[in-house]
Parts: structure tokens; C-alpha cells; sequence
């Protein structure tokens, strides 16, 4: 009896020994790689898998999930500047071709990386650092070009390659800086000078339009102060029979310069001004107002006409 139930329980432990060894579970996204005796037997899929116990094995499960892998290349530009280039590179492995991606490579990782390598190396050397900069799409397109078709045979396919900056060296992004920043102040000064030019321009124009105003301001002017002194020497000549044009006009001239002593003495910006105003001054002034009133008569008559004998003009006194 008890020979019988150790045999029992022998044989119920074996039976467990043999289910637990022949089932197991892939997880989703997820591929198994079943091997019978260390020979490729076939793929398991997601979920609850069967094998032949002691026999069988499942030698790896491969995501079947994008990866990302970051390689680091350092080259260097046509311009012989030293650059890193971090490229993310975006892969998968392709669920029909699960076997190669497994067997073909030992480690897939290393020889993606040697890929990036080569095709950064075939495209950075041959550009300046500008074009590297400004061309960065179009590098990452050609490394995904170039890498995808490199590693379809392998059983992965390239989703994406990324580069996500171009680092130069400290020294030569310092010295970029202050490329950009004296290109930058120099338009700047450019800018700043076609403003003052425009400036001085418009202020010269501005100054010759207010002169021109102000030349036909006094030339009206004149002219009013001209018609009236006439009105004024006309209307004194009715008044009074007998007295000179140019008797009028010294009077009328000293009664404009004791005005314009007047205003200059009410004004409080005046500046002080010395002159004698004695009633000998004062007749001195009329005579020399006068007497410049009939040289200039005088010189308007010989202008216009001489005698015929050619005889000077007599002086009026």
C-alpha cells in the first residue's frame, strides 16, 4: 500500500514536472524563439505556448516594439571643424523575418551603430559646417535611406532617423557667436546710419522749406512796411502843403526807431544797450536820417537820368 502511493505520488509529481516544463506564455508585442535540441523548431507567438519538454526550449523572446538607439559620431566638416552628431535612430524588427533578426546578427545594436557610422561619415566630411547645420533633415533622410536598406536583410526595418543637434567644438561655437553677433551689430550700425541719413535729409528739407518761408514772410513783409510808408507820406503831404517826401520819411523813420527802442527796452530777454539820447543826439539822428534819406534820392535820380552836357547833379542841402 505504501509502495503504491509513492509511486502515485512520483508519478503525479512528474506529470506536473511535465506540464509546467511544456507551457509557457509570450507576452504581447512580443515574439519566442523555440529551439528542439539546439536547432531552430519555429516561432511562438503571444499567449499561452506549448513545447515539447526536455526537448524543446525557448532560446529568446525579441520585442517586436519600436526601439531607439542613440549613437554619438564624431567627424569632421570640410571647413576642418570637429563635430558630434548624436543620431536617434528608430527600429523594429520585422515579424516575418523574426529568424534573421535572431540568427543573422549577434549583436544587432553594435552593427546599427557601424551603419550610422558609415553613413554619416559618407556625408558630413564633404560639407561646411553652415551646410551641415542647414541641412540636417536631409542628412537624417539619407541615413534612414541608407540604413533601412542595409538592415531589411538583417529582419529589421530603420522607422526613423533622427539627428537631433550638431555640437561643435566649444571654441568654434564661441567663435560663431561672435561671428553672428558683430555680423548682427554691423546691420544694426547700417540700419542706424540710412536713419540718420533720412534724418539729415528730411531736416535739410524741412530747414530749406522754412527758409523759403520765411524769405517770402519778409519779403511780404516789406513790402507791406513799403506800401505803408507811402500811404503815410501821401496822407502827411494833404495835411501839410509844402513838406518834402524825404522830410516825411526821416520823420517817419525816426518815429520807427524810437518804437523799436520801445520794444527793446519793454522786452526782458533785451540785452542792455548804450546810446547817447540827448535832444542834441536826437537832432543829430533826424539830420543823419535825413541827409541819408536824400543821398539815396539822389542816387536813384542819377541812376535814372544825367544832363545832357554831362554836368554833375547839385547836391541838395
Amino acid at each position: 500500500m505504501d509502495l503504491t502511493l509513492v509511486a502515485l505520488a512520483v508519478f503525479v509529481f512528474l506529470l506536473l514536472l511535465i506540464v509546467v516544463s511544456s507551457a509557457f506564455t509570450i507576452e504581447t508585442a512580443e515574439v519566442g524563439v523555440v529551439q528542439r535540441l539546439g536547432k531552430f523548431y519555429r516561432i511562438a507567438g503571444a499567449g499561452l505556448n506549448f513545447k515539447a519538454p526536455f526537448i524543446d526550449s525557448v532560446a529568446a523572446r525579441l520585442s517586436l516594439r519600436i526601439q531607439q538607439l542613440t549613437v554619438q559620431v564624431e567627424t569632421k566638416t570640410k571647413d576642418n571643424v570637429f563635430v558630434q552628431i548624436p543620431v536617434s535612430i528608430q527600429y523594429q524588427i520585422i515579424s516575418e523575418k523574426v529568424y534573421d533578426a535572431f540568427y543573422r546578427l549577434s549583436e544587432p545594436t553594435r552593427q546599427i551603430e557601424s551603419f550610422v557610422y558609415n553613413a554619416i561619415l559618407g556625408h558630413v566630411p564633404g560639407m561646411n559646417l553652415d551646410e551641415v547645420f542647414s541641412t540636417q533633415a536631409q542628412i537624417a533622410l539619407d541615413v534612414q535611406a541608407n540604413l533601412d536598406s542595409s538592415m531589411k536583410q538583417f529582419g529589421y526595418t530603420v522607422v526613423k532617423a533622427l539627428i537631433t543637434d550638431v555640437v561643435p567644438d566649444a571654441k568654434v561655437k564661441s567663435a560663431m557667436n561672435d561671428i553672428n553677433a558683430a555680423q548682427r551689430e554691423r546691420e544694426a550700425t547700417v540700419s542706424r546710419g540710412e536713419t540718420e541719413k533720412i534724418l539729415a535729409v528730411k531736416k535739410a528739407e524741412a530747414e530749406a522749406e522754412s527758409k523759403r518761408l520765411q524769405g517770402e514772410g519778409i519779403a511780404n513783409q516789406r513790402r507791406a512796411i513799403i506800401a505803408g510808408l507811402q500811404e503815410s507820406v501821401e496822407a502827411f503831404q494833404k495835411a501839410i502843403e509844402g513838406v518834402q517826401a524825404s522830410d516825411v520819411m526821416a520823420l517817419v523813420l525816426v518815429t520807427q526807431y524810437l518804437d523799436t527802442m520801445k520794444d527793446i527796452g519793454a522786452s526782458a530777454n533785451s540785452n542792455t544797450i548804450l546810446l547817447p539820447h540827448s535832444p542834441g543826439a536826437l537832432r543829430d539822428l533826424m539830420s543823419e536820417i535825413r541827409e541819408g534819406v536824400l543821398t539815396g534820392q539822389l542816387a536813384a535820380d542819377n541812376a535814372t537820368s544825367k544832363p545832357s552836357n554831362g554836368a554833375p547833379v547839385p547836391r541838395a542841402t
